[in-house]
């Protein structure tokens, strides 16, 4: 490392990055990131919601039909735990400024916690469509349906859009529950403080949203 390098290493506290002059412009410019990362994601599941909405005006009797096969419980059940944990989420990122490691830590596991039951309750969901046969395309092989004597025409593609928009999601959840539990493992290190506090508040953003998409799904999916 030059002269130059170490000296300025040194400015700042130990956590302030070499490449930034002061702790705001780093917390800006993680914030900014974060962001733009954010404004992607919600560009990539927007192109999905597009396809969603072809989809249900090409065939609004299988639409209707496959959402009336979903469990409503579960899914308002996994509506209210996503909610809850976007409220812990908030909590640890409030405590993580206030220098309240133990709090942080606490909040963070509710979190962890809540994504691990939306988690269990999607795995029982998945398991019923599996066994009835609910699947898309050529696993298509209904053996149970709701209020149904036989399958409307095209309803397996309800059943593909339902998996694709689901299984995406259910994925950011695994995603975040690992990111989480990284920010948890940090807290309990002591990297955290008052003064930095910069990466609960950005895991906490990637949560938010992931709670976001699914208030979107739940009512187009199951509900309409």
């Amino acid at each position: 490392m030059s002269v130059k390098a170490e000296v300025h290493a040194h400015k700042g506290p130990k956590w302030l990055q070499h490449h930034f002059h002061t702790p705001t412009q780093q917390f800006e410019a993680a914030k900014l990131g974060m962001w733009v990362f954010l404004a992607q994601e919600i560009l990539f599941f927007s192109g999905l919601f597009v396809a969603y909405g072809v989809y249900r005006v090409e065939y609004p009797e299988a639409f209707a039909a496959g959402s009336a096969q979903l469990n409503k419980i579960m899914g308002a059940a996994n509506t209210v735990v996503l909610l809850f944990s976007s409220l812990t989420a908030a909590l640890a990122v409030r405590s993580a400024q206030l220098g309240r490691r133990e709090d942080v830590s606490r909040y963070l596991l509710i979190t962890i916690g809540c994504a691990l039951i939306f988690m269990v309750i999607k795995y029982f969901e998945y398991s019923a469509k599996i066994e009835h046969g609910l699947l898309p395309g050529i696993h298509w092989n209904p053996k149970h349906l709701v209020g149904l004597s036989a399958p409307v025409e095209h309803m397996h593609v309800f059943f593909g859009v339902y998996f694709m928009l689901t299984g995406l999601h259910g994925l950011h959840v695994l995603v975040g529950i690992f990111v989480l539990a990284w920010i948890w493992v940090r807290n309990q290190r002591g990297e955290f403080s008052k003064d930095y506090w910069t990466p609960v508040d950005i895991a906490a953003l990637y949560w938010h949203l992931v709670d976001l998409i699914w208030i979107y799904l739940f009512p187009l999916l199951y509900l309409i």
